[in-house]
């Protein structure tokens, strides 16, 4: 039996060496993941790093060979630490808001499906939902910072007594 991959979340920059990306998908509000042909479980968007990659290239990469994603906004969010007591890995998590969904190329991949909330199958158990949560929270409490932002510049300060 295999030990289970376990993860820490940091903010974005904080972490040296990055050697993965993870890329968690929102199509239409729906999450979007995908089932290895190996395995009957569903999983992220994400692999290694490439040589000359930076992680930004190789997030697009992976979400396209992965999804067949071709057309999304790709958001650099947190670094992450992944480990079992063999070892760890640093890397860095985007959030792909996807506009078009595309044809899954031929890769390891078998498949892709919207989901409404995470299925209970996951690759990664212990990793996933943690991801996916961090990566949410720190989208939309960013959306809401950008709009009070907005709304604070709009609004006049100047009263008549």
């Amino acid at each position: 039996m295999s030990e289970e991959l376990k993860c820490k979340v940091y903010d974005k920059n904080t972490l040296d060496d990055l050697k993965y990306v993870i890329v968690c998908s929102l199509y239409k509000d729906k999450l979007l993941l995908s089932r290895h042909k190996q395995r009957e479980t569903w999983e992220t968007q994400g692999g290694h790093i490439e040589k000359g990659e930076t992680p930004f290239q190789a997030a697009k990469r992976e979400l396209y060979e992965e999804s067949g994603v071709t057309d999304a906004e790709l958001l650099y969010l947190c670094d992450y630490l992944g480990y079992t007591s063999k070892g760890h890995a640093n890397g860095a998590i985007f959030l792909a808001i996807v506009n078009e969904l595309g044809k899954l190329p031929e890769s390891e991949m078998a498949e892709v499906k919207l989901f409404d909330l995470l299925p209970d199958n996951l690759t990664y158990p212990f990793v996933t939902p943690l991801i996916f949560k961090r990566t949410l929270q720190k989208y939309y409490d960013e959306q809401r910072r950008n709009e009070l932002n907005k709304n604070k510049s709009s609004c006049s300060t100047d009263f008549d007594v």
